[in-house]
């Protein structure tokens, strides 16, 4: 899937002044993770089951 077809949204943890974000975007099959930065640049593409897994590392606030 093309990065601009997707729907991308900023980590609530990301900081304001620019530095350190990050972009979801839940795809049909995979949910993408790019820096906000570099748009056209890598992202990865997770399988629900892996996304999953990694949010429930995420510390709770």
């Amino acid at each position: 899937m093309n990065a601009h077809e997707l729907a991308w949204f900023k980590s609530s943890y990301s900081s304001g002044d620019g530095d350190s974000c990050v972009e979801v975007a839940a795809g049909a099959h995979a949910v993408h993770v790019r820096d906000s930065k570099v748009q056209d640049g890598p992202r990865i593409a997770l399988s629900p089951a892996a996304w999953a897994g990694f949010v429930g590392f995420a510390p709770q606030v």
